[in-house]
């Protein structure tokens, strides 16, 4: 390899991890037009792609990336995502199943890491939906992610902002009870469902979410100062009418 394409490769590979995806992609580009033979670099390229929403390009790439490395578990889970993207589902069960039997001789098992992984992507999209204002599909992408890992507090938290921002409070508040079911120790879940307990007038489960928060971290501003204000409330609520 010369100097040159070193150098491409190295800084197109840095801006990327920055995620400065329109100067990584400018130089990936150009060390594709000079070799073929790097799978990451496919991948990278596939990944750009697809947060762009050029989900027939990112494919090409990820393909690419498959065929140069089939055991490249990380490009097939992004070929996977995108499969399901266009509604390519039969292709993208595939290469589930190809990723569940990788190294096993027996009857395929659910593979966590994959999952996980495939649960993330899902909720990097909706992100990215988000941030281009289309809540609908943000949703979708993470009822996606939470249907693939129900037990990642986190992403139900995300989904739960969703929906409170959608105007939609009952299924918010059902994802941060389940958050906090499948994470007690998760504190940003119980502080929203504190919210969610005060803005309802519902004092003492307030309370009870701001301490579960404090009990943790004993420091938390948003939570002290919910606290405080519950108590008012509570104590504003107690008092006899004139």
């Amino acid at each position: 390899m010369d100097d040159h394409l070193k150098q491409l490769l190295l800084l197109g590979r840095e801006h990327y991890q920055k995620r400065e995806l329109d100067k990584a992609e400018y130089l990936l580009r150009q060390v594709v037009s000079e070799t073929d033979r790097f799978a990451d670099v496919f991948d990278m390229l596939g990944v750009i792609s697809h947060s762009k929403g050029d989900f027939a390009q990112a494919e090409r790439y990820f393909e690419k990336a498959v065929s140069l490395n089939p055991n490249y578990t990380e490009a097939q889970l992004n070929l996977m995502v995108t499969y399901n993207d266009l509604g390519k589902y039969e292709a993208a069960r595939q290469i589930y199943s190809q990723i569940r039997h990788r190294g096993s001789g027996g009857p395929a098992k659910a593979d966590p890491f994959a999952k996980g992984k495939i649960a993330n992507m899902h909720a990097e999209i909706s992100q990215a939906y988000a941030d281009a204002g289309m809540t609908q599909e943000a949703v979708l992408e993470l009822e996606r992610a939470v249907a693939l890992c129900p037990g990642f507090a986190d992403l139900r938290t995300k989904l739960a902002t969703l929906y409170r921002d959608s105007n939609q409070p009952l299924r918010a508040r059902e994802q941060l009870e389940a958050a906090r079911d499948a994470n007690p120790n998760y504190g940003q879940a119980r502080l929203l469902l504190g919210v969610m307990h005060l803005t309802a007038g519902e004092h003492d489960s307030a309370i009870a979410e701001f301490d579960a928060v404090l009990l943790r971290d004993g420091d938390n501003k948003s939570a002290l100062m919910y606290r405080k204000l519950a108590e008012a409330q509570r104590a504003r609520s107690e008092r006899p009418s004139a």
